[in-house]
């Protein structure tokens, strides 16, 4: 049997000149510290740690961690190994922290250690998380080496602890939590650390925050770490428990969530002891960071971007899980906790006072260099409070943090960017909140804690400062890119407009009251009645000041670079005040403010060449032209010459995803227009736009219908694309009504032949009918989107799909009609999940 590295070691050493002497030496290091003196009796030994090695094999009981080889060893080995005293400091700390002790002692090293880790913890921070490895971090690697590896003849801490051979580095497997862990772990559980008595609790607390930061640390700097722990859900409830003391909290929250963000369940936000007492206990600063651990618990799973999950598949899914999420129910647990919506309100709107200085801008980007993620914010923000603290006391010179290093400054610019992180995770939470079930309910409350009217005034002097960075990070709006807090702040605001102004009555909270009284003369002027939401409205919520929210979003997005990210959220932010039911009015308010021609630029003249921001752009324009004879007027007095018109619509026909619903804004518009032909005004302006004349001819809607049908299948449809067969399904109703189905379902067959593959269109258009049946019938709000959106009944887009489905191969208006019969497929379940 091949000899184990601590036998080479003897046999190395008994082979050297004096040996003998060696050999005593290298055996009573051995032994260790089993040679003391214990009441004035030598201690006797039993046996060399080779001895009890051997046996361990036979036996099968051996050493469960490093720390139970003998301390004399570990000594010895420790320098040429550089492990700083960690075995030791674990084996003392083994044997200062049994049940009942004082763990004054166990304190004293585990201050130790965490100030040995944090140091590799931080370098991890701010190198981007790279994969942790051990020659990266050999602090990490000793405390997981010596902390819970059961010693066996492979184990690389025999192989660490050979003289003779170079050090061997192994990885370490990690299928449960290391035995140092679960210690710490039973450390902070002890009841005896809850029962505090008045002289001690500044100890407790240190211990408290020791053993939080050595377990951060393990979790950010050794694998599978974090996973063992989130594994334990007795632990991580406790863990908030501990966040009640405000010493602990910081520590315990960012513990928290990253633990959270490896679970494989949700946590039930109910399962928390005492949930409403804890977050009402909060300060705003600890609720906003609190924030930070909710949005994992209300946010559902994330199963791929929403965009790309076909609707197959998501309706599958919502078949099996009828009941309501984790993520709903987490929701509901939160709203019940009374005033904390109107907390969030106040931390989303709290003023902050404006960075001032020439070199803001410089500042701001060399923080950021390093700092990764909220925690070194927060360690940040703590030390700097510390220390002004002990500067009133201690010393009167108000220069310190500006005189030392990088590291060590705190500049006045970066406690605005603390701010704005804050204010990242509060509107993210009400994001969620504003799209889940109680969206209702939500709304109410944003509305009287007067979110709206608080964010206008942060507008200018915090949202949208001027000073902005030259070199703006360009990325797609679904790219998991690292912003910076205010590029994720700017979004996060604009995604919070969206949400709040789709399909809600509330959107005119968006604007001032000057601006709503300007709504209300443009319906005037034009005889129509006053939108019912707008004469709701209440006054007193809506925004103060010279402009509303929505007039200050249209000026910064006129400013923005052709490409520039924030076009795409601009666009769908303001898109969503105009979705639902048409609003002359609204649509009105937005072109007298200049916005259909800065599209219309952007899509033709500024070389935009972002599918995400063109398609954005597509969306809001045919929502503010769809059924407005003025809108078109204004666009062909843009859309001025031939080569306009045709780089127009080369850019549409470049993605029919992208811009089927600009094509079916056009179509409907179309329509009822030539309904109007009472009308001077529409009568001239259909004879003279470029772009109405183009889809009044036949041949041109003929040509999108083939497309729109071609581009999709039952298998591909996702949220995303799910229009184009809306967007077909449009053209053939509006057939329909003028009695020319057949026609355009001929047109289809015709064009099957001509392509030599008969069948292929309409096969494919009768299996996406048969989804969008069963896909729409169960969908309140998509219906309720679809007839809003169209002006046309529900009932009639069901009857529509219902006549083209027809069995009836003697029907003009079937689509069975139109396949003949060695080419029908028909009955093959495409719908299977």
């Amino acid at each position: 049997m091949p000899l184990n590295c601590l036998e080479q070691v003897i046999k190395a050493s008994t082979s050297c000149p004096n040996s003998s002497v060696q050999e005593e030496e290298i055996m009573a290091t051995l032994l260790g510290s089993e040679s003391s003196c214990t009441g004035g009796k030598r201690r006797v030994c039993n046996g060399s740690i080779v001895t009890k090695f051997t046996a361990s094999k036979i036996t099968g009981q051996g050493f469960s961690r490093g720390t139970e080889l003998p301390g004399g060893l570990l000594q010895e080995r420790d320098k040429r190994a550089k492990w700083y005293g960690i075995p030791t400091l674990l084996q003392r700390l083994y044997e200062s922290s049994h049940p009942n002790s004082d763990l004054s002692n166990a304190h004293s090293f585990l201050k130790v250690l965490s100030s040995q880790l944090s140091v590799e913890a931080m370098s991890f921070v701010t190198e981007d998380r790279k994969t942790a490895q051990e020659s990266t971090f050999p602090n990490t690697y000793t405390f997981d080496l010596f902390g819970g590896v059961h010693v066996s003849s492979t184990s690389p801490v025999l192989d660490a602890l050979c003289v003779v051979q170079p050090v061997q580095r192994h990885c370490i497997l990690n299928t449960k939590c290391s035995l140092s862990l679960k210690l710490l772990v039973e450390i902070l559980m002890r009841p005896t650390l809850t029962v505090q008595k008045k002289n001690n609790n500044t100890v407790n607390d240190d211990l408290v925050k020791d053993c939080l930061s050595v377990l951060y640390n393990c979790c950010i700097c050794t694998e599978g770490v974090t996973k063992s722990l989130a594994a334990r859900d007795d632990f991580v409830l406790f863990l908030f428990t501990l966040m009640t003391n405000k010493k602990t909290f910081l520590q315990t929250a960012t513990l928290i969530e990253d633990i959270l963000g490896v679970k494989k369940e949700m946590i039930h936000l109910e399962g928390i002891p005492n949930l409403s007492g804890l977050v009402q206990s909060f300060d705003q600063q600890q609720l906003a960071n609190f924030c930070r651990i909710l949005s994992v618990t209300i946010s559902e799973p994330d199963v791929g971007n929403d965009d790309k999950h076909t609707l197959l598949a998501k309706n599958a899914q919502q078949k099996r899980n009828a009941s309501p999420s984790r993520a709903e129910v987490n929701q509901v647990t939160l709203l019940n906790i009374p005033g904390f919506i109107e907390r969030l309100c106040k931390l989303a709107t709290r003023k902050v006072s404006e960075a001032t200085g020439a070199n803001f801008l410089q500042e701001l980007e060399e923080w950021y260099t390093w700092l990764d993620n909220a925690l070194v914010l927060d360690a940040l923000m703590q030390m700097a409070t510390e220390e002004a603290d002990q500067s009133s006391t201690e010393s009167s010179d108000e220069s310190s943090l500006a005189t030392g290093p990088l590291r060590h400054r705190l500049p006045q610019s970066m406690k605005i960017v603390h701010e704005i992180m804050y204010k990242v995770e509060v509107l993210y939470v009400l994001c969620v909140l504003l799209m889940g079930r109680q969206r209702n309910q939500v709304h109410k409350m944003l509305a009287e804690f007067r979110l709206i009217p608080g964010l206008n005034n942060l507008f200018d002097k915090l949202i949208w400062r001027k000073y902005t960075t030259s070199n703006h990070v360009v990325h797609d709006q679904n790219e998991n890119c690292d912003c910076s807090p205010e590029i994720s702040f700017k979004i996060q605001f604009l995604r919070l407009l969206q949400s709040f102004s789709d399909h809600h009555e509330n959107k005119y909270l968006l604007l001032n009251s000057q601006e709503l009284n300007e709504l209300s003369a443009i319906s005037m002027k034009a005889n129509i009645p006053e939108v019912e939401a707008l004469v709701n409205t209440d006054r007193s919520l809506v925004c103060d000041g010279k402009k509303g929210l929505l007039t200050r979003l249209l000026t910064v997005m006129k400013r923005e670079p052709p490409d520039s990210s924030f076009r795409f959220w601009q666009a769908r932010a303001v898109e969503s005040f105009l979705r639902g039911a048409t609003s002359y009015a609204d649509q009105m308010f937005l072109l007298k403010r200049g916005l259909l021609e800065h599209i219309l630029f952007c899509i033709i003249d500024s070389g935009c060449t972002s599918r995400d921001v063109l398609q954005s752009y597509f969306d809001l324009l045919g929502e503010l032209m769809k059924f407005n004879i003025d809108a078109f007027k204004r666009f062909n007095k843009y859309v001025n010459t031939p080569k306009k018109f045709q780089t127009f619509l080369t850019q549409i026909n470049s993605s029919l995803v992208d811009s089927n619903m600009l094509v079916r804004c056009i179509v409907l518009s179309l329509d009822r227009f030539e309904n109007l032909t009472e009308d001077v005004k529409v009568v001239e302006v259909l004879s003279e736009c470029c772009l109405l004349s183009y889809m009044a001819k036949v041949e041109n809607r003929l040509s999108f219908l083939f497309r729109l049908i071609n581009i999709i299948n039952v298998q591909t449809l996702t949220q995303e694309n799910v229009s184009c067969l809306n967007t077909s399904l449009v053209v053939l109703m509006l057939a329909r009504r003028k009695a020319k189905l057949p026609f355009y379902l001929n047109a289809l067959r015709d064009k099957e032949y001509a392509d030599k593959y008969p069948g292929f269109l309409l096969n494919n258009f009768h299996n996406l009918l048969r989804f969008w049946q069963r896909h729409y019938l169960n969908k309140d709000k998509d219906s309720t989107c679809l007839e809003n959106s169209s002006c046309i009944p529900f009932s009639y887009w069901k009857e529509t799909v219902s006549v083209l489905l027809g069995s009836d191969r003697t029907s003009l208006c079937a689509i069975a009609s139109y396949i003949d019969e060695p080419f029908m497929d028909l009955d093959r379940d495409l719908l299977e999940d």
